[in-house]
This record gives structure tokens, sequence and C-alpha cells, in this order.
């Protein structure tokens, strides 16, 4: 059995971090770690030991988010306010970054889970190797090497069914 307690302690903070990664957003990350930790609580009976706490932890959080992006998309988007858009930069400077970052994130898109995911979390979450490797349950050098092989894939446009 879990003390939630200490549970919640150890891998708040990591769990808020992770989520970081994928919604970007202070405020939602906060909202998820909390009903994260409700969740885990609700299913404490059922972990079963089988994998890292704090991976469980990481896939009720990525749960989480995954619901979270299908309520938004049921939402109506909203018109794009003025002061969303600089005033200082030219159209054309904000089409060809806009085309570079969409190319980029194809390029990530195409790549199976587990590199996406661990290319995220290097990037945008400034996770270390070995924190990666917590999370997915293996060690330092498999986060390094899997986080090496994405990066060329990504620079050589290979597709999931190249890898």
């Amino acid at each position: 059995m879990l003390n939630m307690d200490v549970v919640y302690q150890r891998h708040a903070e990591m769990v808020f971090r992770f989520l970081m990664t994928l919604c970007r957003d202070e405020d939602t990350a906060e909202e998820l770690t909390q009903e994260t930790f409700y969740q885990a609580v609700r299913s404490s009976k059922k972990y079963d030991g089988s994998c890292k706490v704090s991976t469980w932890l990481c896939q009720i959080a990525k749960h989480l988010w995954f619901r979270e992006l299908d309520r938004r998309r049921k939402k109506t988007s909203l018109p794009l306010q003025e002061e969303m858009v600089s005033q200082n930069s030219a159209l054309e400077e904000r089409v060809c970054i806009q085309e570079e970052k969409m190319e980029v994130f194809r390029r990530v898109h195409i790549l199976d889970e587990t590199s996406k995911e661990v290319l995220l979390l290097r990037i945008t979450g400034s996770f270390s190797f070995r924190e990666i490797g917590e999370i997915f349950g293996k060690n330092e050098n498999w986060a390094r090497v899997t986080f090496y092989r994405a990066k060329q894939k990504i620079a050589k446009g290979e597709k999931k069914n190249e890898m």
C-alpha cells in the first residue's frame, strides 16, 4: 500500500515538470499535477509495483493531458487578438519562422512515441538524461542514446517505417 503523502512529497515536482514539457503552461501544469495525484489516490490500490512510482504517475499525467487536449479541441477557437501578434516583425519574417517551426514539428511528429517523448522532455522540459531514464524505467545511457538517435532522425527527416 502506498503512502500517498510521501509519494506526493517525493514526486510532485517531477510530475509538474513533466507536465510543463507537455503543455508549456504553468497554470495548466499545476492543475493537471493536482489531478494526477487525485487520480493516483483513487487508484492507489490498483498499483501493483510492476513499474516505478514515478513512471506510474507520469502515465497518469500523460493520460490527463491527452484528455485535456481533447477537451480543448471540442471548444470553439477564440479569435486572434491583435496584441498576440508582434508589431515589430515583418509579415514575411513571421511566415518564414512559422514555416520553419512547422517543418521541425512535422519531423518530430513522425518519430516513434518513445523517441518523440524523450526529445521533448530533454528540449522543452530541461530534464536530465538520468531523470528521463527514471521516467521510462530505463537508465541514463538509454536516454542519451534515444535522444541522440531522435536528433539524427529529425536531421535526416526519416519516417517511422524507415527506423
